[in-house]
């Protein structure tokens, strides 16, 4: 009920780049609350060039390896896309949101509270997936 949601303060279109909005979404994630024991690493994938704004997309990739079993048998990502618009202003911030690999629901940075549960749900399903095969 009283839970703060955090944003960063993103880069403006022009300053934007591919290596500023990988640093940025780096910057946003560690406002994460999740346990120390996931481990990720963020990609850029691709560039998409549309009428009034160019995107730009990201994977990040989350799992848990341990001693045991340092390479985990499932994995779940994280796309995000930053929207530079070709029209609004140049000073003005990228637009941002972030999409679960499971899901179509659009997330918003500053609108949603991130949860490790969406997390722990992809990699649970994709196990039952593989081990009902």
């Amino acid at each position: 009920a009283g839970y703060d949601i955090k944003n960063i303060q993103w880069t403006t279109c022009k300053d934007f780049t591919v290596q500023r909005g990988q640093e940025q979404i780096e910057e946003y994630i560690s406002t994460w609350e999740f346990h120390e024991s996931w481990l990720h690493w963020t990609q850029f994938l691709r560039e998409e060039d549309m009428k009034y704004s160019t995107r730009y997309h990201y994977r990040v990739c989350w799992s848990t390896p341990t001693r045991r079993k340092p390479i985990p048998r499932a994995t779940a990502s994280v796309y995000f896309i930053i929207e530079v618009s070709k029209i609004k202003p140049a000073t003005l911030p990228v637009e941002v949101f972030f999409i679960l690999e499971t899901s179509r629901l659009i997330h918003r940075p500053g609108e949603c509270r991130f949860r490790e549960k969406w997390l722990k749900d992809i990699i649970e399903n994709k196990i039952i997936l593989m081990e009902s095969l």
